[in-house]
């Protein structure tokens, strides 16, 4: 299931959870801009046991962007054979997808801090959608998420301290 939380503003939000278990989840929120070529955007995966967060994920204009990933699967509810898998340009969100029988989309999000962070760290959470009605809806909701207007963009000077 998923859910956009809020409206166009600094506060929106779109939170996917497990079907299977409601407890494992991802969320993208915090997004600011820097300029119109690019989105920055948090993700927070949850799972029972694990919270984990990487910040400033980047949507670039020209990039073979998550939106159209989503779309895809959403178009082939039917099904397909093998494993999807999309990527940003730095790594930082990777998802990878498989059908499953009676028509659900498993969708395995692995996040990991930018390769310079300290740590060097990755974590994956799977969350299971119908693959009709419920991936449609996602993948609306993160359309509308990383199209987010210029006008509504904070100034980098009106960004929180620490970003």
């Amino acid at each position: 299931m998923t859910s956009p939380d809020g409206d166009l503003d600094d506060k929106a939000r779109v939170t996917i959870r497990c079907q299977d278990n409601s407890s494992v989840g991802m969320t993208f929120c915090d997004r600011f801009s820097f300029d119109q070529d690019s989105v920055h955007y948090t993700v927070e995966a949850r799972a029972p046991g694990l919270t984990a967060r990487v910040t400033e994920v980047v949507a670039w204009i020209w990039d073979n962007d998550l939106t159209t990933f989503l779309e895809e699967l959403a178009a082939d509810y039917r099904g397909w054979e093998g494993e999807r898998t999309w990527h940003t340009m730095d790594r930082d969100l990777a998802v990878s997808a498989v059908c499953r029988s009676g028509g659900y989309i498993g969708l395995t999000w692995t996040i990991r801090p930018w390769r310079s962070a300290a740590g060097d760290w990755n974590t994956s959470v799977t969350t299971w959608l119908e693959a009709g009605e419920q991936m449609s809806s996602f993948a609306a909701d993160i359309r509308h998420f990383l199209a987010w207007e210029r006008a509504a963009h904070p100034s980098v000077d009106d960004l929180p301290p620490g970003r």
